[in-house]
């Protein structure tokens, strides 16, 4: 097995590619009660439109099939529920989709290997009938509605709708009412049979484990199936510039809640885009953090109530900043961290800052190795990137004050704000 390690963190992860085609990564932690299995497919929201493999037939397909496949894999022939049985063996299970992957899952600390049986055996053999995917209708309708319901998801879609014009990224996860009335199961299986290819998919587990012994258990439990080729995927082009500055909905909430988004651009090299992540992490940090002078200048004014969260969202296909929160006057929040932007840009970042707030940053990478959750989702999230995760602690020192002076210009400066908001009914 490839070994790729961090000496900073002291991890290591066991990685092949075995036989039939799939990535396992093993981060092996002694002495951890925990075990964590997590396997994915490189197929979510923003894949609707791609070649089949072995065809060329090009191939459009509603929106929210991803999510409706994560919803559908569960039942089996034999009319038993995989989740029902996971939870009956005293695991945690669960499953989501996003917009580049979809992932099931389960913790647990015994059963691990009846668990690994099921989680397999549900992945690879899955079960579409005309009645269970209409049947399945009639439930994702009720998400769909109830998100459409749910103030946090909207303030984020309509950020999104502020950031691009035709952008996948755009489409709600679980799609709509109407897109999802066109899914059959000949949709399902079209896309099951080209995207849940094991050569498109990676099982990551963590926990106190042999990595030589568990490889062992594992490849008895996949299935053999022949390698199809890469996956054509089509996207629009690439947009220059934001859709619109402003996007305001009421809902029944006390206090409004906000988004203030900055669309960066779409990197190619792995490296590149890694320390670019980095840098505005603590450049948001820096920005609207716990410990900078605008946050406490709006928890004084009473323009916030809660800590800014702080976020960076990026894929082959997009990549955007977003801090959210809750304000009394969110116009009031973005037009002072405008002037706090200009006035840093004027006078130049604090180097005292950057260097008290990279060790922040750092120690909250670290933090997260001490979670077999947070570990796997890690590896599972930016395998699908394409990147390391060990890169984000071992590249750290990278990010030296005069490139992130660099990113902040071509990222907060010489870029256009947007601002999402829900406001209260009265």
């Amino acid at each position: 097995m490839k070994i790729i390690e961090s000496a900073k963190v002291k991890e290591k992860a066991y990685i092949e590619k075995i036989e039939n085609g799939l990535t396992v990564i093993i981060i092996p932690k002694k002495n951890i009660l925990k075990k964590y299995a997590i396997i994915g497919t490189h197929f979510g929201s923003i894949d609707n439109r791609f070649i089949m493999p072995k065809t060329g037939e090009e191939v459009f397909i509603p929106d929210g099939v991803a999510h409706y496949l994560e919803h559908k894999m569960f039942e089996q022939e034999n009319g038993v529920n995989s989740l029902d049985k996971l939870m009956a063996l005293g695991l945690e299970a669960n499953a989501y989709t996003t917009n580049d992957h979809t992932a099931y899952l389960f913790e647990c600390t015994d059963n691990f290997y009846e668990g690994l049986d099921e989680l397999m055996d549900y992945v690879q053999n899955p079960y579409f009938t005309d009645e269970n995917v209409e049947k399945e209708k009639g439930i994702i309708s009720q998400e769909i509605n109830m998100y459409d319901d749910e103030p946090s998801w909207k303030v984020y879609m309509n950020a999104l709708d502020c950031l691009y014009r035709e952008n996948p990224i755009k489409i709600d996860v679980a799609g709509t009412v109407e897109s999802i009335s066109e899914i059959d199961k000949e949709v399902l299986y079209k896309c099951y049979n080209t995207f849940y290819n094991p050569n498109n998919m990676v099982l990551v587990v963590c926990g106190d484990f042999e990595p030589e012994e568990l490889l062992k258990e594992i490849k008895k439990r996949v299935i053999k199936k022949d390698n199809q080729g890469e996956i054509k995927r089509i996207y629009p082009p690439q947009e220059d510039g934001i859709n619109k500055e402003y996007a305001e909905k009421t809902m029944d909430i006390s206090n409004e809640i906000y988004i203030i988004g900055f669309k960066d651009k779409i990197l190619e090299d792995k490296a590149e885009i890694v320390k670019r992540h980095i840098a505005i992490e603590i450049l948001l940090n820096m920005l609207m953090g716990k410990s900078s002078s605008l946050y406490k200048e709006l928890y004084e004014e009473g323009l916030t109530f809660v800590l800014p969260d702080l976020d960076y969202e990026f894929s082959s296909q997009y990549a955007h900043v977003l801090i959210s929160g809750q304000s009394k006057d969110s116009k009031k929040v973005r037009d002072k961290l405008k002037e706090k932007i200009l006035k840093y840009s004027k006078e130049g970042l604090s180097e005292e800052d950057f260097k008290r707030i990279s060790k922040k940053v750092y120690g909250d990478y670290v933090v997260e190795y001490n979670s077999v959750e947070e570990t796997a989702r890690m590896f599972l999230a930016d395998y699908m990137k394409g990147i390391n995760c060990f890169d984000y602690i071992e590249k750290f020192g990278l990010v030296t004050f005069e490139y992130l002076t660099e990113v902040f210009e071509d990222c907060f400066v010489n870029n256009q704000m947007i601002l999402s908001v829900v406001k209260g009914k009265k």
